[in-house]
């Protein structure tokens, strides 16, 4: 049985490329599971984590923002950013969670409190991810 290919990409490279059971990614109204066969779709997804299912594995990436469509059994993910695990620089990670934190504090714009929020949504994310490859 043939399942669905997946397609992620940034604009630095092509992530990941292959024959998948399943994903599900973070939608704007929560995480979206993506199986053979399922409707098309076209959603924006959010910063958080995409679990890829291959060959009764599960690999775990953090993502960002970005768009998927879903078409005959075709998944495809554009996002700003992708990391597996083991490419996160943790220091860098804990280093821009406090930066976002201290932003929050200072509460000077609601331009700039956004852009905390993002920076902090988007570090602490990548924080947890990185602790699954120990």
């Amino acid at each position: 049985m043939v399942g669905l290919h997946l397609e992620i990409v940034t604009p630095d490279r092509a992530f990941f490329r292959g024959e998948v059971d399943k994903v599900i990614v973070r939608g704007i109204e929560g995480d979206l599971a993506v199986l053979r066969n399922k409707s098309p779709i076209a959603t924006p997804i959010q910063i958080g984590k995409i679990r890829i299912f291959q060959d009764n594995s599960e690999r775990i990436a953090a993502i960002v923002d970005g768009y998927m469509t879903v078409l005959e059994n075709r998944v495809t993910i554009v996002t700003d950013a992708a990391e597996w695990p083991d490419e996160i620089d943790v220091e860098r990670a804990y280093a821009a969670k406090e930066r976002a934190e201290a932003r929050l504090k200072q509460k000077e714009s609601d331009i700039d409190m956004v852009k905390a929020e993002v920076a902090l949504k988007k570090a602490i994310n990548r924080i947890e991810v990185s602790n699954l490859k120990k």
